[in-house]
């Protein structure tokens, strides 16, 4: 039994893990806004609707010594795959956006108010939202201000406008400050226009001001404000509005991409095409993965065919912003069970946050995770990033114990153009050395030509 070490800021309770069980104690402290949420019921719909993660309450004696006196300990199914906002393609982080201040809107007229406005309290489900905190939701207090607006600000709407208004992904900045992204730091790139935008004006540019001001005239009226309090058509209006600007928000820089196009613009003609897809199908219907991982997923082609093949889940994983929107997109309009996430693979989601473990290291998160693609993948980090090609393999397979790599040839067009401007330093660079180091590390199934070129699949277990 371990206390979830992203759970500690809540006083009303905190996330529990016991292998695959999941608990959440609720703490006397909090009792009193859960029991009302509970006993409403306003949060059955929501749940039945997979919009909200639903909460049994069991016998306390699962905790142990962990058990809250005088509290309520609830149990959780996992969730399969923990991915963080940063990580999020836009389509994504919108959607969240979204989720969060509908289910607040629909529950304002029960009386239910959320406590905070965390992007880390929505996980996904394949391209599907769903709130995970029980213990954010509490009884609406008469007259009270939105408590979230600026953590909503910070980590839903201002990452969106980074690449709404001004054409500039949001990952890396919003990885670099977990807590999001400040309305007095993205105030700095306003420009006059943007102060005939209402949106702007009060969720950008006077937050900043006020931040900018502590201590002076403006903080005081704040606070005079503040206790004056909002009244209830007002807090409802505020969120409706926002909802409204979120929803009408569209990625600035939509222009081609470098793998944008990749699906339909390759080096593999239709055989090719053909041979590499049933080694896909082959490998998925063999070893029925329950998740999956597809490095370079691009738009999702063969996260989507082992999806048919018998893939229970898919996660996929590209620095491609183009081909990453193309992917959530055909996520949500076929209705798959495939989350595509923001991943530089040479530059992985670290361990961050409080002492470096309150948001988990990308490996780490892919405990579940049993088999893993790299299709015409290893050459972007071996060549492209100078990364020594064993490493490359040892960090493919320590991702899962099964998988397919495809391995591209110094001498195959894709690897040409890469190599074209630069000095080629990869003398070690070779099928011998990529056969040699995959075989250190596993067990080759299987091996097929694809491509004309000389691309190779390889089919590996190291659970063998």
């Amino acid at each position: 039994m371990t206390v979830d070490p992203a759970s500690f800021r809540d006083p009303a309770g905190q996330v529990h893990l016991a292998g695959d069980r999941v608990f959440r104690t609720v703490h006397p402290v909090g009792l009193a806004d859960y029991e009302f949420v509970r006993d409403s019921k306003a949060l059955l719909p929501l749940v039945e609707a997979g919009r909200v993660l639903g909460a049994e309450e069991v016998d306390a004696a699962n905790l142990g010594s962990h058990a809250p006196a005088g509290g309520v300990v609830l149990e959780h199914r996992r969730i399969p795959f923990w991915s963080y906002p940063y990580e999020w393609p836009f389509e994504a982080l919108k959607a969240a956006a979204l989720a969060h201040l509908d289910i607040q809107i629909e529950l304002f007229e029960d009386g239910i108010a959320l406590s905070d406005a965390s992007a880390y309290n929505i996980q996904f489900l394949g391209p599907r939202p769903i709130f995970i905190d029980t213990l954010s939701f509490r009884r609406y207090r008469e007259n009270e201000h939105w408590a979230g607006h600026r953590q909503f600000c910070e980590q839903f709407l201002n990452p969106l406008l980074l690449r709404a208004k001004f054409g500039l992904p949001f990952q890396d900045w919003y990885r670099g400050r977990p807590e999001g992204i400040p309305a007095e730091s993205l105030a700095r790139l306003v420009k006059w226009r943007h102060h005939l935008s209402l949106g702007m004006l009060s969720h950008v540019i006077a937050p900043a001001r006020l931040q900018a001001s502590a201590g002076n005239r403006m903080l005081g009226s704040a606070v005079k404000a503040q206790s004056r309090g909002l009244p209830p058509t007002s807090y409802r209006a505020q969120l409706v509005q926002l909802r409204n600007w979120i929803a009408g928000l569209a990625p600035k820089d939509t222009g081609k991409t470098v793998w944008g196009g990749y699906a339909g613009d390759n080096t593999y003609d239709e055989t090719e095409a053909g041979e590499k897809k049933a080694m896909v199908a082959e490998f998925v219907t063999s070893t029925q993965p329950r998740l999956l991982l597809d490095l370079g997923c691009n738009s999702g082609d063969y996260s989507a065919l082992a999806l048919r093949s018998g893939a229970k889940k898919a996660l996929g994983l590209d620095a491609d912003h183009g081909a990453l929107e193309q992917a959530f997109a055909r996520a949500q309009a076929e209705d798959l069970d495939f989350l595509p996430l923001f991943q530089d693979s040479a530059n992985p989601s670290p361990g961050q946050g409080w002492n470096g473990k309150e948001r988990k290291g990308l490996a780490e998160r892919c405990d579940q995770v049993d088999a893993v693609m790299a299709l015409a993948f290893e050459h972007h980090l071996a060549i492209g990033r100078n990364i020594p090609l064993p490493d490359v393999i040892g960090w493919i397979t320590s991702l899962a114990p099964r998988g397919l790599i495809e391995f591209v040839r110094k001498d195959d067009p894709t690897v040409r153009k890469m190599l074209a401007l630069r000095d080629d330093i990869f003398d070690s660079y070779s099928l011998e050395e990529f056969t040699a180091a995959l075989q250190r590390r596993a067990r080759i199934v299987a091996q097929r030509s694809v491509s004309h070129t000389g691309r190779e699949l390889f089919w590996f277990d190291r659970a063998a």
